[in-house]
């Protein structure tokens, strides 16, 4: 599994990576809540592993501005706030499970493995709606209320994906990815020349924007707010 674990005590966080990483997990390791939020929208985690206590961000700050942006991945909270009113507190901010320091290893990996084998609910949508904006994955057609509009394969393809993850930032590095295959920056205005284009027609006709600019971090797609 690919998890992020989130943790500001240097020896706590060396000692649970490398005991999750010798079991054959892929860990990414943050100590700080904010960055930690830029790189849940970024990339796609099994399992979230997060202390309550970090600099930039607390955790449960993180984890609710996580679930609002729509991440589902499970979480697990990692901390020294043993009460009882810390675990509902935890839980209730949309945590799935909570495991109190001093641990033992065996037991933090049991609690990921459980969390990383439950099942996701996903069903393959073909219709995608943000606010009146909506688009047919099988028709190939896009509407703004009740007006069509005509987008070119790549604009198309660029709209999906930033439909698929509304309200959640898409990098540029995700974009090129996803809409272009590209593993490696090529180093041209590519990106900010298609998200242009498409904002001339999904945007500017109409009285209300949805396809915003986050700068120096990407592009993200939602209504008002």
């Amino acid at each position: 599994m690919h998890i992020l674990l989130v943790e500001d005590d240097s020896s706590t966080a060396e000692y649970a990576a490398n005991g999750l990483t010798q079991a054959g997990h892929v860990v990414d390791v943050l100590e700080n809540g904010k960055e930690a939020l830029i790189q849940c929208m970024q990339t796609k985690y099994d399992v979230l592993v997060v202390d309550r206590m970090m600099p930039g961000m607390d955790g449960l700050s993180l984890v609710k501005a996580v679930r609002a942006s729509g991440v589902q991945s499970p979480v697990l909270f990692l901390t020294a706030m043993s009460g009882v009113d810390d675990r509902v507190e935890g839980l209730e901010a949309g945590g799935d499970d909570y495991l109190t320091k001093p641990f033992a290893f065996s037991e933090l990996l049991a609690r990921v493995n459980a969390l990383g084998r439950r099942p996701v609910e996903s069903k393959e949508q073909t219709n995608l709606q943000v606010a009146d904006l909506s688009i047919d994955l099988l028709k190939r057609t896009v509407k703004r209320g009740d007006t069509d509009i005509e987008l070119q394969p790549r604009e198309f393809v660029l709209l999906e994906v930033l439909m698929r993850n509304e309200g959640r930032v898409v990098s540029r590095t995700m974009l090129l990815e996803q809409v272009w295959d590209f593993h490696f920056d090529p180093k041209t205005s590519v990106v900010e020349t298609h998200i242009s284009r498409l904002r001339s027609k999904i945007d500017k006709p109409f009285d209300v924007s949805l396809l915003h600019t986050i700068r120096n971090i990407g592009y993200s797609l939602h209504a008002p707010r």
